[in-house]
């Protein structure tokens, strides 16, 4: 399990880093149409969806909307200016302990005062690490998917 998580690790790593650094490109709008702009949400199944929207609300603080669901601006401040798509190889071990077939990355604008609310809730904080790309840290909500939580590397003035 160990030699897989460090061989996945590194490409999730890469992406996120080369997501963060590269700048847009400006493209005509014949190049545009008719592409994939970027994700529109992310949907799963739950065992008991409003129970666990409540925990991602109480817990982690999702902004949670009338309609049930939570909505992110890409422009709010201190996020990531980019989202990250990469599809793990089936045999992966990097999104364990679950056996979900996902992973959702979340973006925090503080680490330290994330984690510091998420063990006042009692949970268990799976694993944290520091890299290159920022600050990440690993848990499981109540219906056992894995979440990563990453804090993007601050840039200097």
């Amino acid at each position: 399990m160990t030699q897989l998580y460090s061989a996945a690790r590194p490409i999730l790593v890469l992406c996120l880093g080369v997501l963060i650094m590269v700048n847009s490109v400006e493209t005509t709008a014949a190049e545009t149409a008719g592409r994939i702009t970027g994700v529109g949400g992310v949907f799963f199944k739950a065992k008991d969806p409003k129970a666990l929207a409540a925990w991602y609300r109480d817990v982690l603080g999702m902004p949670l909307q009338p309609w049930g669901g939570a909505k992110f601006s890409y422009d709010a401040p201190k996020h990531p200016p980019a989202l990250a798509w990469n599809a793990f190889p089936a045999s992966t071990d990097y999104f364990g302990p679950s056996t979900a077939e996902f992973m959702i990355n979340y973006a925090v604008d503080d680490m330290d005062a994330f984690i510091a609310r998420l063990r006042e809730a009692g949970v268990e904080i799976l694993k944290r690490e520091d890299s290159d790309f920022g600050r990440f840290a690993w848990i499981l909500d109540p219906e056992g998917h894995k979440i990563e939580l990453w804090e993007p590397k601050r840039t200097s003035p």
